[in-house]
């Protein structure tokens, strides 16, 4: 076991949790909700959050960032089984990827267009999230949704 899975993975697995925990709350129906203007549906958020924790993985992969990645899965964007589904996926292969790092590798360093050690893109990927978990907090305020503990912690 490497350091990172010792010393944070209990962080990748708190984002984890929060996320299911949103989803706990949510109906396929709320998905389609948008609170207007330019932004996207709050499945089309779910769904950045899955390319987002994609681009981290491949790029812990590859050593280099691409934000390219968009899932165009049918019906993603509106069920949260297919979802739970993806996420399960993701956070497996997360986990094995970070698992399989060496100490060798926690020296290296990320393109994302500037250089960033790997053992900072594992943080910017945990902050991703905590923006991405801030932006779903506005739409389920704007749906009346009462927030998960953890996320009214976490979040506000």
């Amino acid at each position: 076991m490497n350091r990172i899975i010792q010393e944070q993975w209990p962080m990748f697995e708190a984002m984890k949790t929060l996320r299911g925990q949103m989803l706990d709350i949510l109906s396929d129906d709320d998905l389609s909700f948008n609170p207007g203007g330019q932004n996207i549906s709050l499945g089309g958020l779910c769904r950045e959050m899955g390319d987002i924790e994609y681009s981290y993985i491949e790029s812990l992969k590859t050593f280099k960032q691409d934000w390219t990645y968009r899932n165009t899965e049918a019906g993603l964007e509106t069920s949260i089984s297919q979802l739970r589904t993806w996420y399960d996926k993701l956070d497996s292969d997360l986990k094995e990827t970070i698992s399989a790092l060496t100490d060798e590798d926690f020296t290296k360093t990320i393109d994302r267009g500037f250089p960033m050690l790997l053992q900072y893109q594992l943080q910017a990927y945990i902050q991703a999230a905590l923006i991405l978990f801030g932006k779903a907090t506005i739409y389920l305020k704007a749906m009346n949704k009462a927030l998960p503990k953890q996320m009214e912690e976490w979040i506000g």
